[in-house]
Formats: structure tokens, sequence, C-alpha cells
């Protein structure tokens, strides 16, 4: 593997991390850059690459190539003094089945040895509470739905104090109430000074809890930075509810603009509003010259909007694959 200086102001960094499966890369020489503090999201299909990088930076699986980063510390040769800080939750929370919520946590933190006795049932008690299980501590396990579990995982990772959180699909069978309790939880964790790095293929999750986000694609990173930076690297594009919708497509055409082709039935009443699209390419084109052309040209124009490339228009372009948006 290869040496790097480590930064302080990183709490996962990766340098031509790569690991194969025979001929196959299932994640090909990544570089990943995660501040500390951030809310990361950990973008991609699913099959990109996600959780096998996440196994990677936890030492649960071997590298075949590249170095590796967390909270300063190379890994996997710093994994004693490392993993006491990181709470995880990979690949979905495996519990007994005939204990209850709280008994289980209770066996799990006995088998930390780092984490001290006589403040266990008091540490239990204030996990389940903050993942809205308080109701459920003494139901066993085999009766929790599938969203219990994923929060009843979420708990363990949070049992003690921890500098990174590495969740992976953290909402996957959760209810509308229970997405936005973790989306609440992550907030809380990231304001309590955890860095807070959340694997996940839920665009609409990512944009509402994540400050950084990198995207997988066929073991690739092919973007990462801020929500603002990855927004920004798309094409705005204007938006016009009108029902004049061919006349419309005609100005825009006249101007420069290249409108979306008409979306619906061909035989759509003509009192109905249709929505015409158009990339700006440049800004040369103003929104008040494209309002004032549409109206001298007749077009009665009952919406008009310049709108920054979605998260989900960026992906779907540097992945040539679709996400999902909702749950």
């Amino acid at each position: 593997m290869t040496v790097s200086t480590p930064s302080v102001d990183l709490a996962i960094e990766t340098h031509g991390l790569t690991k194969r499966f025979g001929h196959q890369a299932a994640v090909d020489g990544i570089d990943l850059v995660v501040p500390r503090g951030a809310v990361f999201g950990f973008l991609g299909p699913n099959g990109s690459g996600k959780t096998t990088t996440i196994r990677l930076m936890l030492g649960l699986a071997a590298a075949t190539s590249g170095d590796i980063r967390v909270l300063g510390r190379a890994m996997p040769q710093s994994l004693r003094d490392v993993l006491p800080r990181v709470g995880a939750l990979v690949e979905g929370p495996a519990f007994y089945p005939f204990l209850s919520g709280a008994a289980n946590l209770q066996r799990l933190d006995t088998a930390d040895r780092y984490a001290p006795s006589a403040t266990r049932a008091e540490r239990v008690e204030l996990a389940l509470e903050r993942v809205g299980l308080t109701h459920a501590a003494g139901k066993k396990v085999r009766a929790y739905s599938l969203g219990m579990k994923q929060r009843l995982g979420i708990a363990n990772a949070l049992l003690s104090p921890r500098d990174l959180l590495v969740l992976d699909e953290p909402t996957n069978g959760l209810d509308p109430q229970g997405t936005r309790e973790v989306r609440n939880l992550v907030a809380s964790l990231a304001a309590d000074g955890a860095t807070v790095f959340v694997s996940s293929h839920l665009l609409a999750e990512v944009e509402q809890m994540c400050t950084h986000a990198a995207v997988m694609s066929s073991g690739r990173i092919v973007a990462q930075g801020t929500l603002a930076d990855l927004r920004g690297g798309g094409i705005a594009h204007v938006r016009i509810r009108t029902p004049d919708g061919a006349e419309a497509r005609v100005v825009l055409a006249r101007l420069g603009l290249v409108p979306a082709p008409r979306v619906g039935a061909p035989d759509r009443p003509p009192e109905l509003d249709d929505v015409v699209t158009a990339p700006l390419l440049d800004d040369s084109t103003a929104s008040e010259a494209i309002v004032a052309a549409l109206v001298a040209a007749g077009v009665r124009v009952r919406g008009f909007a310049v709108e920054g490339s979605t998260l989900e228009d960026r992906f779907v372009a540097l992945t040539g694959e679709g996400f999902d948006v909702a749950q």
C-alpha cells in the first residue's frame, strides 16, 4: 500500500483504494475525502461498490491495493485504536430474536471491552430513547418490524460516544415518520460534533440531511464535494407553464434554445396548461428577454421559472443509471 500524509481535517481519506474479486474490480482506485464534522452522503445505484468500500474502511475486508485512513489513523493497522471511536450499521442489523431490544443492546455492549459496565443500563436506555424505541424496549426482537430492527441497529451504534458514525442504508424499511426521526437523529449527532457517513441510494434523503456527498458508479467515484458543488455541475433549465405549448416551443427555438419534446397525450385539450422546458447552456439569454419574446408572440404565460440542476439530474447524468428519489 502507498503511504500518504494524513490530514487532521479529514475523518475518512482513501487513496487509490481498490478491491478485486477475481478479474472484477468492485472498488476501482477511489480517492474518498470526508471532512470532519460533515454529514456525508455516499451515493450510488445498488451494486456500485458502496458497501464494499465501507467494509474496507472498517477492516471487515482486505483491500487489494490503496491507502485508507479513518480519524487520521492508517487502516487496518490501527483497528484497535480506531474502532472504539466508530459506530457502524452495515448490511442491516442482526440480533437474537428471542431476546428483547434492550437485552440485545446489553449483550452487544457487554461484548465491547471498552464499554464501561457501570453505565450500561443508562446508556442502553438513552440509545433506545434517541431512536424512538423506548416503548418497545421489553419486546422480543422477533416481533419487531423491519424498520424497528433498523432503528435498533442505529441504537447499537450509539451505545457509546462516537467520533464517526457509519450508517449503511439507515432508512431502509422505515415508514415516513421513522425516516424523519432518523433524519433528525443524524442532524443531532452532527450537532454534537460527530462525523456521519451515510450510504444510500435515496437521493431525496441525502439531499435533506447531508452537507457533502460522493457519487459511486461501477466501483468508481464520479463526483464528490459539497451538495452545492454537485448541484452546480449541472445545467439550469427554463420552465414555462402555458396553454400555448406549441407556440412557446417555436419562440424558444427562435431564441436559440432547444425545447424538450412534449410529454403526454397528443390530443390534450388546449385549455389545459402545457409545461415547456429547455436547457440554458449559457447566460446569454436573460429571463426577461425570454418572457418578453413569449408575450410579444401572444403566448399566455401562466408560470415561468429558471431552475437549477437537481441532484437527480446531476447523478443520472454522471452514472447513466436511475436512482430512487423517494421511499
